[in-house]
């Protein structure tokens, strides 16, 4: 049998640590790691990796170009599945990644105690499974909560 082939992927920090701490749930799959910091992936042995340009709703040239090499890496690798814990370049791949059929999982951080992050609202349209680490959080905007990774 195939293994599934995952994209995981955080921006540096706080994302990054959470989204490391879900990686065992990838064992069994085919995952490629992409991250907006050099280095990150390393200090985490978090192979495979890619590096991708960060982003944030300000910089709108610095969107496209996170987009552009977003989409390059999925029409590549074409995962089966997309998880991210943030930020805005993960849910620019979870837009593209639903768009050629991939299944998208959005892990809001659990930083954000009172609401779900801007990114997260913006994930909820992509994301087949949309989550809050946050139970109150979730029972407030509809998300699904399955308990927290710290």
């Amino acid at each position: 049998m195939k293994s599934k082939r995952v994209l995981a992927i955080a921006s540096g920090g706080g994302h990054w640590q959470q989204l490391m701490l879900m990686r065992d749930a990838f064992d069994d799959c085919d995952t490629l790691y992409l991250t907006t910091l050099p280095g990150l992936a390393d200090q985490f042995q978090a192979t495979p990796s890619r590096l991708i340009p960060d982003c944030n709703r300000s910089a709108k040239l610095a969107i496209l170009r996170c987009a552009l090499s977003l989409l390059r890496i999925i029409l590549s690798q074409r995962p089966d599945v997309i998880i991210s814990t943030g930020a805005l370049p993960g849910v620019i791949a979870l837009a593209i990644g639903k768009t050629f059929g991939a299944r998208t999982i959005w892990v809001d951080s659990v930083a954000n105690a009172e609401e779900m992050s801007m990114s997260g609202k913006l994930a909820r349209r992509f994301a087949d499974l949309w989550m809050s680490q946050w139970e109150d959080v979730a029972a407030d905007c509809g998300a699904e909560f399955s308990g927290a990774v710290l």
